[in-house]
């Protein structure tokens, strides 16, 4: 809810966990208080996001933090959302500059080696700009792969930037 912000009984039903039985018995009071902070916060619905843009564009970037929030590995997210690895990482970041942070944590913890997070995480903190080339190129990265690279720029853009 926190991430699609339904207004209506049929956009409720559609997060996860929530049926219509869950809509008929508490949704007067959650849309009530949804649209009142949406309208308050000036905030874009998905639905409005939806009518905007490209339907199955839009439908991937709220797949993709929805399944981040639930802290699913990323090579799960990336079969549910039909691409490869890379593409996900690729749309991760774009998610990420538009300035929406996620929590890349919970993977990163499981597939880079804390050493390896904390020297990519200094050499980020250090570099005058987070250019994925520059830090590929740079003398000190030569042990790390891009993937691991981009992940970790992505969890310092959300720490950070976002």
């Amino acid at each position: 809810m926190a991430t699609t912000y339904p207004t209506s009984n049929d956009e409720l039903a559609q997060v996860n966990g929530v049926g219509m039985g869950k809509v008929k018995k508490f949704g007067k009071e959650f849309i009530s208080a949804i649209k009142r902070y949406v309208d308050e916060n000036d905030i874009e619905t998905a639905n409005e996001v939806v009518i905007k843009s490209s339907i199955n564009k839009s439908k991937t970037k709220i797949l993709i933090i929805q399944q981040i929030d639930r802290k699913v590995d990323l090579e799960e997210i990336a079969e549910k959302a039909r691409m490869s690895f890379e593409d996900l990482l690729t749309e991760i970041e774009n998610i990420c500059y538009s300035g929406t942070k996620l929590n890349l944590g919970y993977y990163i913890d499981q597939v880079i080696d804390p050493h390896k997070q904390d020297d990519i995480h200094d050499y980020f903190m250090n570099a005058e700009t987070d250019s994925l080339e520059q830090a590929l190129g740079d003398g000190t990265m030569t042990d790390y792969s891009e993937e691991e690279v981009r992940m970790m720029r992505i969890k310092f853009m959300s720490e950070y930037a976002n």
